[in-house]
């Protein structure tokens, strides 16, 4: 029987027209790699970057066990947990940090949905010719809009042989074999405004402060309670420079992103401030009580994965104001032309624009 694609959802991410839980890559790796797959024993497979499950369990409907998994964002995992409880395969397989060498330890074959960053596959790539079995095969597909000839490149420094399939529905896999050279992965380190950055790829910006956390930072108040947060933390650019400028304060830092999340964490060691910023893996600011929070800063992504929304921004202003208790501030910035400031006042309460250049708005939403 043929895996019931059709049966999978997003859920807890954004569901709607045009956001899908699989695509032809998906199936594309799936056919490429139905050989290999055939062939492995319990733990020998690998799926990394898969979206909401649509590798990870339709190779546990063929029969693999034991499939060790890594996904990036933390809503793609509890997405994968639901739609493996709806179609009976739980227990197939374990989630596991990237950076973690038993992700890949002895693995046969690797399904893996390419990344967009070239600094993460070459993480990724790194972490796999160091662990994997020697035999190792890595089916790697994405949509040819996201691939680059510099992908290619990239595994080559670390497989002795990549192959291209031919491409199919808007989808190509690249074949990895013959690892080598293979190496853990370490932040990228890079000191700017005084502040040392650490990221580790795929996290947004890299080791550099971007324009909008830049023009939010020259404006960032004194937070009036004892705890700031700083939501869809990033590197964690932002909780590192509330805590160094203010002695007293603690920080929880948030992302979604494991990337991020390492990157966090490394950013605060590296500005020893690892004592008063804490780091959390989170879906917005799901962990969190009602009411418990007087001050928050956001720099809100505007993409799903690969899609570009305008829906993801407009969630976390709600869930803000959700954890803000009335008087508490939301300190945003974000890129003019979305006009986000409707959504804060309807979501938040009372705006203000507090800054504004060519491309960037800074604003604070007081809770009613």
């Amino acid at each position: 029987m043929s895996f019931p694609f059709d049966a999978l959802r997003r859920r807890p991410d954004l569901e709607g027209p045009g956001l899908l839980p699989f695509d032809a890559a998906d199936r594309l790796i799936l056919d490429e790699s139905a050989g290999s797959r055939a062939a492995a024993q319990d733990g020998d497979l690998v799926v990394i970057g898969d979206g909401y499950g649509a590798l990870t369990l339709a190779a546990a409907h063929a029969g693999a066990r034991g499939i060790r998994v890594h996904q990036d964002a933390l809503t793609g995992e509890r997405a994968l947990a639901a739609n493996a409880e709806t179609l009976g395969l739980d227990g197939t397989f374990a989630t596991h940090p990237l950076l973690d060498a038993h992700l890949v330890t002895g693995a046969r074959t690797v399904l893996l949905r390419l990344p967009r960053s070239l600094r993460a596959l070459d993480d990724i790539a790194g972490l796999i010719a160091a662990h994997a079995d020697p035999s190792v095969v890595v089916v790697a597909g994405g949509r040819l809009k996201h691939m680059t000839v510099a992908m290619n490149d990239v595994l080559r420094r670390r497989f002795d042989r990549v192959d291209v399939t031919h491409a199919r529905q808007k989808s190509r896999v690249l074949l990895a074999r013959g690892p080598h050279g293979g190496i853990d992965p370490e932040p990228d380190a890079a000191r700017a405004d005084g502040l040392e950055i650490r990221a580790f790829g795929g996290a947004f910006a890299g080791a550099a402060i971007d324009i909008g956390t830049r023009l939010l930072l020259a404006h960032l108040p004194a937070p009036t309670g004892p705890e700031a947060i700083d939501l869809a933390c990033g590197t964690g650019i932002v909780a590192a420079t509330l805590a160094r400028r203010h002695p007293s304060l603690r920080v929880v830092a948030c992302d979604q992103s494991a990337a991020a999340v390492a990157s966090a964490r490394a950013t605060a060691a590296a500005n020893d401030v690892a004592d008063r910023v804490e780091v959390v893996r989170d879906d917005m600011l799901r962990s969190r009580a009602d009411g418990s929070a007087t001050f928050v800063a956001l720099n809100p992504p505007f993409h799903v994965g690969a899609a570009v929304t305008e829906d993801v921004a407009p969630r976390l202003f709600a869930d803000a104001a959700r954890v803000l208790r009335s008087g508490g501030e939301l300190w945003t910035v974000w890129n003019s032309p979305l006009r986000y400031r409707p959504a804060l006042e309807r979501l938040v309460g009372p705006t203000r624009q507090v800054a504004r250049n060519a491309k960037f708005t800074v604003t604070v939403s007081t809770r009613r």
